[in-house]
Parts: C-alpha cells; sequence; structure tokens
C-alpha cells in the first residue's frame, strides 16, 4: 500500500500558498485492506476512505472510461493494478497532477510544475473534453491565479471551444453551474471566469443574459468604458474590492442585463432597463437554481440602482419608498448590501475606481433616522388602526428631511 498527497494541496505548496484540504491516492490497495486499516467508507460511485484519526480523504488509485453525455456520464475502475500515473492521467490540469510520496518526492509524469513555473493552465490529456465541468473548474482556477499572472494555454482553449462547438457543454446541470460559479465570485478576480466562458464560446450558452450585454453601446459621458459588457466585468471589479460577499458580487453582476432588451434607436441610452431586467435576474436565478438571498438581492440592485445614482436628488418620501421596497426594516443587511453593490456600479467606470461620495452615507443616515422612529408614541398620543401607519410614515419622512438637511454639500 502506498499513499501520495496529490491535487490542490499539492500545487498550493509549490506556489507556497496554504491549502485548507489534504487528499491523498492509495496505490496497491484492496477495499477490505483500508477497512482492515482502520478507514471508513464513504464513497458512492468509487472507493474513498477516511483516515480514522485525520478524518482526511484517501480515495484508490482508479482510472475512468466515458460512457455518457455529461458530468456524471463515467464509469470507474480499481483493482491493485491501477498504477499513480494511471491516476494522475484522469486529472483536469497539469498542475492538479502532481503527486507527493510520504517521503517528500514529487511525482510529475505530465509537467505540472513547468507549468506552474510558467504561469500556466494546460489539460493533461484529450479526456478533458470529456467532462463540461473541467470548461467551469479552469475558468475559475483562472479567476484564482489571474493575480499571479496565469493564463490558458492556446491549445486547452481550442479544445475549450471545440467542447462548446459539440454540445457537450449543454449536458451542464444547474446545480454544477451554479457551484462553479458562486465559488469563482469569491476569487480574487471573479470577472476572469466569466471573460474565459466567453472566449470560449460558453458564456453563450450558459449565461446569455450576460453575454448579450457586450456590444451594447452606453452614453460616453456617463460610460468611458462605453460597451455594456466591458462596463458589468468594472463594476465586479469593483464589488471585489468592496465587499467579500458573493451576494453583492453577484448583484453587481445582474444589475444592468436590462440593456440588452434597448431599442437600437433609443441607443445608446436606456430608459427603463431597469424594470425591463428584472424579469432576466429572475429567469437566470431560476435555470441556475440560485439561492433565494442572492436572488432576492440581484432582482432590487436591478430594480433600484438609479435611485442610489440619484439620492441627493431624491425626496424624502421616495427614499422611504425605496427603504421600505427593500425590506429594510425587516433585513437591515440586506440594505447594507444594496448599498454596496450600487457603489461598485458608481465606481465600475475608468477614472472612477477610487471616486468617493456621500451617496452611501447619506441613504445610511435616511435609513437610521426613520428606523429610530417608534411606533410605541403614536398609539399612545391615540391614534388607532390605518391612522397608526399613516403617522408612523409622516415621521418616518420628517425624520429623514431632518437627516437630509444635516448632509454636507459634497
Amino acid at each position: 500500500m502506498e499513499k501520495y498527497l496529490v491535487g490542490g494541496c499539492v500545487r498550493d505548496e509549490l506556489l507556497g500558498r496554504d491549502s485548507k484540504d489534504r487528499d491523498w491516492v492509495v496505490v496497491g490497495a484492496t477495499p477490505e485492506e483500508m477497512l482492515a486499516a482502520g478507514f471508513k467508507s464513504v464513497g458512492k460511485d468509487f472507493p474513498v476512505f477516511l483516515h480514522p484519526e485525520t478524518k482526511e480523504e484517501y480515495a484508490l488509485a482508479r482510472t475512468e472510461r466515458k460512457t455518457a453525455p455529461g458530468y456524471t456520464g463515467f464509469s470507474f475502475h480499481t483493482d491493485i493494478s491501477v498504477t499513480l500515473e494511471d491516476d494522475l492521467a484522469r486529472r483536469d490540469l497539469t498542475i492538479n497532477a502532481i503527486a507527493k510520496d510520504e517521503q517528500g518526492n514529487f511525482i510529475d509524469p505530465y509537467h505540472g510544475q513547468q507549468d506552474l513555473d510558467d504561469r500556466i493552465l494546460r489539460h493533461v490529456s484529450p479526456a478533458f473534453a470529456e467532462d463540461p465541468v473541467r470548461i467551469l473548474r479552469i475558468a475559475r482556477f483562472a479567476a484564482r491565479y489571474a493575480e499571479l499572472g496565469f493564463r490558458i494555454a492556446d491549445e486547452t482553449i481550442s479544445l475549450m471551444k471545440n467542447m462548446v462547438a459539440s454540445g457537450e457543454v449543454d449536458a451542464l446541470v444547474a446545480e454544477r453551474v451554479w457551484q462553479e460559479t458562486v465559488r469563482a465570485l469569491a476569487e480574487p478576480a471573479p470577472e476572469v471566469y466569466f471573460e474565459v466562458l466567453r472566449e470560449c464560446g460558453a458564456l453563450a450558452r450558459i449565461f446569455p443574459e450576460i453575454d448579450n450585454l457586450f456590444g451594447i453601446p452606453q452614453p460616453e459621458e456617463y460610460h468611458p468604458e462605453i460597451d455594456t459588457g466591458v462596463h458589468t466585468m468594472m463594476v465586479l471589479q469593483q464589488a471585489v474590492r468592496l465587499s467579500d460577499d458573493t451576494r453583492v458580487r453577484f448583484a453587481a453582476l445582474t444589475h444592468d442585463l436590462g440593456k440588452a432588451l434597448t431599442p437600437k434607436q433609443e441607443l445608446p441610452q436606456h430608459i427603463g432597463h431597469e424594470e425591463a431586467g428584472v424579469p432576466l435576474v429572475k429567469a437566470l436565478c431560476e435555470r441556475l437554481r440560485v439561492p433565494r438571498d442572492y436572488r432576492d438581492l440581484a432582482i432590487h440592485v436591478a430594480q433600484y440602482h438609479l435611485y442610489y445614482h440619484r439620492a441627493k436628488e431624491l425626496k424624502a418620501g421616495t427614499i422611504l419608498k425605496l427603504i421600505k421596497n427593500l425590506d429594510a426594516f425587516r433585513r437591515p443587511e440586506r440594505f447594507d448590501l444594496f448599498l454596496l453593490a450600487c457603489e461598485a456600479d458608481s465606481r465600475g467606470r475608468p477614472g472612477y475606481e477610487d471616486r468617493v461620495t456621500i451617496k452611501p452615507q447619506l441613504l445610511k443616515n435616511a435609513y437610521q433616522a426613520a428606523a429610530e422612529v417608534s411606533v410605541q408614541p403614536i398609539i399612545e398620543r391615540g391614534f388607532e388602526g390605518e391612522a397608526i401607519a399613516t403617522e408612523l410614515q409622516q415621521q418616518r419622512i420628517k425624520a429623514i428631511k431632518h437627516s437630509l438637511a444635516q448632509q454636507p454639500d459634497l
């Protein structure tokens, strides 16, 4: 029985990065021998075991064969004749196909260390094309390591394009798409994930609502970048700077979907794109089974982001309407996330990346003033029924007016 560290932990060690998970592959052992050694079986599709003390995963070396379309269409083979090189050959990228033995020696039959040095993301073998999830994974790795200067090998991009053209990418299921996408949104450069998908043609198949934004012009006066797709990627970059919360980043990504529906004769203006975008956000979220908290924030940002941009012009009653529409009195966190996504939109333009405005604080102060208005004194003054709600509304508007009056003129 020979045991080797494999995958991400080896890759990250060579990159000088910490790794949370340590995965092992075992060569020359049977399931019975693993159980006899005290390991606990947890694998469903193939033999995977938990170490009795460390609880780290140990998988028997295996090979795989494509049997049907999609990422589930594989059969696996494990026995004591499967070598370490056989197991590493089925992995996606050369940088993920490096092993380390118990003496600390690296086994690298597919030259992953050289690709790490050269900052290249390269597929191990043509078998890469058998699993469409690998398109998403390599795009996610590109988003993770963009800051280190990694790029995808030309031959790998060509293979990905062929996978899209052959329809293999159409076999992706919603759960896996969202799983990889939300992980990509947590990476340092999530915009790279979408740029890679666009380069290989997968964006149009998986995220057509986003792909349709590229080539759509905006007024140069407000958007020096002009292209709405470029703007969207810049907004996502700013969302990364402002927040680690992937809900904010997703809302930043989807805030302008309605601009793709603007009639050509009205371009580059986009009157009413906020409301037009809401059905598109809903459709995308339903198709990919996006969790409700992501969906709700994205809808609110798409629908109301112009309220944020015009905050200094809004009347107190309109600000209160915004607060209530966001259900901010019951969900104050959502209001904060809304402001962050809108601020990312404001900064997602050339020359605006570091521009500070009073809008976030103005709206925060208005919300706080309204939230501090208590209904109890109103009841104690004798108001009843609908009159209570009417008076509470008036008191909150009055509090917001007072708050606005205290704001400096910036």
